[in-house]
């Protein structure tokens, strides 16, 4: 069993983790769609600059109002500067983080494998947001996933071997677009972006051939069931169209924490 110091030490990198998810999440659609701009003279845009400051008043925070989730409380969720709200997503997403870390180390024990498994976790949680937000899936943490899932494999820390996580990577990506391309020509429509295409690569290379289809079965069910509620609430956008992302990435995890039908009758 995890030690408790281990567990809060998780704990408390995942905050620390969390903070930096949150830059993740708002800088970086700004800069994959800022790609397309050729203005020399356009000001720096990236994770490091400019400097963390209020999105309302712009002025710079001091260190002390970066601490997770202790800050938002010190300053009642309000900008020190300008007293303007502060969104509630910050401090959601830096708790959130902790607890994937805390859940991830106590799940597979504060070591390289429950490590690996909170990236994988964090990496997906600030995909899901993205993608919700803005159905963007930027290449640089598919890639980023894809590529520390083979890594790990690669160093045992995953219960796949080398092999298995190449192949999961290559029928993870084939599928999709497979499926894609089918449906662009038969309906005229493009009915996902290649982002899924390399996310799914990227979870196959976590989880395996095998894990993909349970994986592809709950986030299509999972992502019917919700564009129906949205449907139904008047909540879903005039094209019907919702972000697969968000649920390929709760599929995901939860393959990785139940494990496949397959695995688990293997080890019963």
């Amino acid at each position: 069993m995890t030690e408790p110091l281990h567990l809060g030490l998780a704990f408390f990198l995942g905050l620390l983790v969390g903070s930096f998810v949150n830059v993740l999440i708002h800088r970086l659609p700004h800069m994959v769609l800022s790609e397309s701009v050729t203005d020399a003279d356009a000001p720096r845009h990236d994770l490091c600059s400019p400097a963390s400051h209020c999105p309302h008043c712009q002025t710079p925070l001091a260190i002390w109002h970066l601490i997770p989730v202790l800050s938002y409380v010190g300053l009642r969720g309000r900008c020190a500067f300008c007293q303007h709200p502060i969104g509630r997503l910050y401090p959601i997403i830096e708790l959130t983080t902790a607890l994937t870390w805390l859940a991830c180390a106590w799940h597979w024990g504060f070591n390289p494998s429950g490590l690996s498994w909170a990236v994988f976790a964090t990496l997906l949680l600030a995909l899901s947001v993205i993608d919700w937000q803005t159905t963007l899936l930027p290449d640089d943490l598919t890639q980023a996933l894809q590529w520390t899932g083979l890594l790990a494999a690669a160093c045992a820390w995953l219960p796949v071997s080398p092999t298995q996580s190449i192949v999961g990577a290559a029928v993870g990506y084939a599928f999709l677009w497979s499926v894609a391309t089918l449906f662009e020509r038969f309906t005229g429509k493009q009915g996902m972006g290649a982002g899924d295409f390399k996310l799914l690569a990227a979870l196959g290379a976590w989880v395996g051939p095998l894990a993909l289809i349970p994986l592809v079965m709950f986030a299509s069910l999972s992502g019917a069931m919700v564009g129906l509620y949205m449907k139904w609430t008047h909540r879903l956008n005039a094209d019907g169209h919702i972000p697969f992302g968000p649920f390929l990435a709760t599929a995901g995890m939860a393959v990785a924490v139940l494990g496949t039908p397959a695995t688990l009758w293997i080890g019963g």
